[in-house]
C-alpha cells in the first residue's frame, strides 16, 4: 500500500516537475473520482424521474413529448454509462503506472489535455491522426 500523498487544495500539476509523479497521480485521480461521483448522482436521479414520470397522459402531442424527453434522457445515460466506464479505465491505468501515456506512441499526454479530458489516452497528435483515419475510413 502506498502512502498518502498529501496534496493542497490548490494544487495544479505542472510542467516543470516530474511527469506523473505521485503528486500528479493522486491529483488525476481525485479529479476522476470526483467526475465519476457526480455522472452517478446525475443517473440516479435521472432513473429516480423516470420512475417518477410513468403516468398515462391523454393528449398525443403531450404524450409524443414526453417519450422524446424520456429517450433523450435515456441516451444521455447510456453517454454516462460508458464515460463511467473510461473513467474506470484511467483508474486502471494510473493504479498500473500507464496514465498520462499515450496508447499510440508511449509518449507523454500533455498536462493541459490530461487536465481537460482526463480520460485521454492519446497525445493530441495522435488523437488527430486517428480521427482523420477514422473519417477516411468513414467516408468509404
Amino acid at each position: 500500500m502506498k502512502a498518502e500523498v498529501f496534496l493542497p487544495d490548490d494544487y495544479r500539476p505542472a510542467e516543470d516537475e516530474p511527469f506523473m509523479n505521485d503528486r500528479q497521480l493522486e491529483y488525476f485521480r481525485r479529479k476522476l473520482l470526483a467526475w465519476k461521483a457526480d455522472l452517478l448522482d446525475d443517473s440516479k436521479s435521472t432513473i429516480e424521474g423516470l420512475q417518477g414520470s410513468s403516468r398515462n397522459i391523454p393528449d398525443a402531442a403531450d404524450r409524443a413529448s414526453e417519450e422524446t424527453d424520456r429517450a433523450l434522457e435515456l441516451r444521455t445515460r447510456d453517454r454516462q454509462r460508458k464515460l463511467v466506464s473510461k473513467i474506470d479505465s484511467a483508474l486502471r491505468r494510473i493504479g498500473e503506472g500507464e496514465y498520462g501515456y499515450c496508447e499510440a506512441t508511449g509518449e507523454p499526454i500533455s498536462l493541459k489535455r490530461l487536465d481537460a479530458r482526463p480520460i485521454a489516452t492519446f497525445s493530441l497528435e495522435a488523437q488527430e491522426k486517428h480521427e482523420r483515419r477514422e473519417k477516411v475510413h468513414r467516408d468509404d
